[in-house]
């Protein structure tokens, strides 16, 4: 999606007025905000690896319950 802002400098204008009025138009658009939001953005993963993922916590699990029950790791409260 592309948004475009047009400033034209006005006869009798100085260019910090018009970098000013360049910023109220950007802002105005909502692209920044929109792009800031975007910057963590986190794709989710794909299904193998999700899959393996839930494999290897399937598989810490069991033994932490294997070395829990054997006495060699004292569970907290």
């Amino acid at each position: 999606m592309a948004i475009n802002v047009n400033i034209k400098k006005n006869n009798n204008e100085n260019a910090s007025s018009v970098l000013r009025r360049f910023q109220k138009k950007v802002r105005g658009a909502g692209f920044l905000q929109e792009v800031r939001g975007n910057r963590y953005f986190n794709r989710e993963q794909s299904a193998l690896k999700t899959k393996r993922s839930a494999l290897v916590r399937i598989e810490r699990t069991a033994e932490f319950k294997r070395k829990e029950k054997a006495g060699e790791i004292i569970a907290g409260k």
